[in-house]
């Protein structure tokens, strides 16, 4: 098993009262902040460009690279925003909230560090609309901060004011895209922009924008208590750190844990520390590596470290970090049946193929699966689906943004790996697994 050295973001959640402001800075809480506002915001985008940190949100994209594309004030003297995707509608998906239930403090802080590199006064916190408990602990951890002088006209006593809100979603699934998400803050439907121009350049209400992932930003502090190199050494490759990842379906022990770039998905699932493996009798058939988004991976691909560039490979995509485990009783086209109709109904109906072929896919996997399936229809099927985004490689989706990539892939996945079942199926006229015990991705019914 690859040994986590040191953690990371989950380092102090079992300390008592982690998530006030006093349990917080009895830890040594904000130290990192006062020591950012003493350096030069280039020199901090530089650390966080050595430290190899890469967005947590599912894209995988270099976060200090990504801060460099906002230009400089002689560019644009427009005002800057830091945006928080605290969305996290990503099915198989749940870490985010955990940081904002158990340390909400650490990402106050990162997001401190942040807007200071980045010249922004003010950041929003967008949070899915479910996230009940989470939201109310982030709230009154704002508001701890302001009262405690850290965040408001003087940051930390400087000179420079930064203002942080929570805003609330709907519970649509398309505001996780970035710019959907931006549309979503400005009061208008959450439909994803063309881009260019890129967020950085013309954002927030035509402003440059800089929008991170919640686990993502709550890496700083400890990036500047430990330093770069330290953070880089963690990781593997080009991935700096460890990751939070979720691992659920057909395992004995689900839940969110950090770990090791070096981790691989077979030891994630078998582990003592992690799934403890399967209830006897059963294997491993499926797993999808990424969140639901993910093209899914057989039981012989299990060895792939949780590193970023890793899946490449494989064509698929580390993602959000949700592990959806099927077993050797779950029906493939019944999985991705569920798949199929989550993008049908969460589509935002902007882009013609992905409004259309989303529940055109949707239905031809209902039918299969009810036994009404015909031989043409696998065809038509992945038909379908290369139009709205061909696969491999991935990202080269023809709709504006991914949405239409995460509902397309699965399902070429699903058909190219598990074929003979969806042939099984359109042969027998039925579902060959009938009633199992086991749900979809090993829910217990």
């Amino acid at each position: 098993m690859s040994v986590l050295a040191e953690k990371v973001i989950t380092r102090d959640w079992h300390k008592g009262a982690n998530h006030t402001l006093d349990g917080y800075q009895k830890n040594g809480g904000y130290e990192q902040l006062k020591k950012a506002l003493t350096m030069a915001p280039a020199a901090i985008t530089d650390e966080v460009k050595k430290s190899g940190l890469r967005g947590r949100g599912g894209a995988g994209f270099p976060t200090g690279l990504k801060w460099s594309f906002v230009p400089s004030l002689e560019k644009n003297t427009k005002p800057r925003y830091l945006a928080i995707n605290a969305d996290e509608s990503e099915p198989g998906t749940a870490k985010d909230r955990f940081i904002l239930e158990n340390d909400p403090h650490l990402l106050l802080e990162g997001i401190g560090i942040a807007c200071f590199a980045l010249g922004a006064h003010t950041c929003y916190i967008y949070a899915r609309g479910e996230f009940k408990h989470p939201s109310a602990v982030l709230d009154k951890a704002i508001a701890e901060a302001y009262a405690a002088g850290i965040f408001g006209k003087k940051l930390m006593g400087t000179d420079f004011e930064l203002n942080v809100y929570q805003v609330r979603g709907a519970g649509a699934y398309i505001c996780g895209e970035e710019t959907a998400l931006l549309e979503s803050l400005e009061g208008k439907k959450g439909w994803p922009r063309l881009k260019p121009p890129f967020p950085a350049v013309v954002g927030l209400f035509g402003s440059p924008t800089v929008v991170n992932n919640v686990e993502t930003i709550a890496s700083l502090p400890r990036i500047f208590e430990k330093g770069a190199e330290w953070f880089m050494k963690l990781g593997t490759g080009k991935s700096g750190g460890t990751r939070l990842v979720t691992v659920s379906g057909a395992v004995l022990r689900p839940g969110t844990y950090e770990v090791s770039m070096d981790t691989s998905l077979r030891e994630l699932i078998y582990d003592k520390a992690y799934g403890q493996g399967l209830p006897e009798g059963r294997t491993v058939k499926a797993c999808i590596p990424g969140g639901s988004s993910a093209p899914v991976l057989t039981a012989d691909e299990l060895d792939v470290k949780l590193e970023f560039d890793a899946f490449k490979p494989l064509q698929s995509m580390a993602g959000s970090g949700g592990v959806m485990v099927m077993d050797d009783t779950a029906c493939m086209v019944r999985c991705l049946w569920r798949v199929a109709r989550f993008y049908a109904e969460e589509s935002c109906g902007q882009c013609t193929p992905c409004r259309e072929g989303q529940p055109w896919m949707a239905r031809i996997i209902r039918k299969i699966e009810e036994g009404r399936g015909e031989p043409a229809d696998l065809d038509t099927l992945v038909n379908v689906a290369q139009a709205i985004a061909p696969w491999p490689p991935i990202g080269l989706g023809n709709t504006i943004c991914a949405l239409g990539d995460a509902g397309a892939l699965p399902v070429q996945s699903f058909v190219q790996k598990f074929r003979k079942e969806f042939e099984d199926h359109i042969a027998q006229k039925r579902c060959p697994h009938g009633e199992t015990p086991w749900g979809v991705f090993g829910e217990f019914k």
